[in-house]
């Protein structure tokens, strides 16, 4: 499948807000493909969380992380930002994860500047990198991409550990070494983005906790106000873990309800139906091919009298 990731570029700077929901595995991919999206960023905590059981806390590698965009890349048309996080190492080790990612299907990757192993931007005892190592990290980026629409994205740590006027001067340096789109994670105030939008020289990107019952960290704004603002795209890695997994907490506990009392739980809208999961993961194109390289045999065997209709 062709990947059209000169149109991800023009979407990222264009005028209009783009809203990236987080995708994390096929379901979230093609739901979100359903729904009528064009990209979509790939949350790493989410592959963490979702295909390891584990934190984001740098427990998962490059090739987990490699294998679980190239599965996304493969079941959908989506232009997906994956997240490269520190890119496992030096200048070198980020040279060949751009390359890898790229490789994979990616529209682009996002590279951060903490130390390793790196936290959720979003949780206490991030460390971040010397600044020059960080430019070396993107130029080696840069220049490893082999399509020159392959998105670089470079994100910043910095305002938890050295505020925010090292936020925007380390995020024009990583836009000169190459950076095509900047973020400085977890945002304190609606001043802060202001600024930022006004002083980088790179379109910027906001984390939005869209769905998170608690505050988050930045202040939830609507579209419209970030647009305003200034900000050309914003991410939501959270909105569909969560809202999974509460799905999953909902059911579970009307199946211990039934359990324990020993009653049918008849609850049809706490799950998708049959036909919604069919119709979103793409039950159709499986039954296409099927008609079109099956026998005749093969078909009438699996589905009794009934033939493809092709044409032999």
């Amino acid at each position: 499948m062709a990947i059209n990731r000169a149109r991800l570029r023009q979407l990222i700077e264009a005028p209009d807000l783009l809203a990236l929901p987080g995708v994390f595995d096929g379901f979230s991919t093609r739901l979100v493909e359903h729904s009528g999206f064009e990209a979509a960023f790939i949350t790493g905590s989410g592959i963490s969380e979702s295909r390891l059981g584990q934190p984001d806390v740098g427990i998962m590698g490059l090739e987990e992380n490699v294998a679980a965009v190239r599965a996304m890349t493969s079941c959908s048309s989506l232009l997906l930002l994956a997240d490269g996080d520190t890119g496992y190492g030096n200048a070198v080790n980020v040279y060949h994860a751009t390359r890898a990612f790229e490789r994979a299907g990616a529209g682009g990757v996002m590279f951060e500047d903490q130390a390793w192993p790196k936290r959720c931007g979003h949780m206490k005892g991030k460390e971040v990198i010397d600044a020059q190592e960080m430019v070396q990290k993107l130029r080696a980026a840069a220049e490893a991409r082999e399509d020159p629409d392959f998105i670089i994205k470079s994100r910043t740590d910095v305002l938890a550990t050295h505020g925010l006027d090292e936020a925007v001067k380390r995020l024009n340096l990583y836009a000169e070494a190459g950076a095509d789109l900047l973020f400085a994670d977890a945002v304190m105030t609606v001043e802060q983005i202001k600024v930022l939008a006004a002083n980088l020289s790179k379109p910027l990107c906001v984390n939005m906790g869209f769905g998170i019952r608690q505050r988050p960290t930045t202040p939830l704004l609507s579209s419209r106000e970030l647009q305003d603002l200034g900000v050309r795209v914003a991410i939501y890695p959270r909105l569909l873990t969560g809202s999974a997994l509460q799905g999953m907490i909902s059911g579970l506990g009307l199946f211990r309800q039934s359990l324990d009392s020993g009653q049918r739980v008849d609850r049809p809208d706490a799950c998708a139906s049959f036909e919604v999961l069919h119709d979103i993961i793409g039950i159709h194109e499986a039954d296409e091919l099927e008609k079109r390289f099956l026998t005749d045999a093969q078909y009438r065997a699996k589905y009794g009298s009934e033939t493809t209709g092709a044409v032999r």
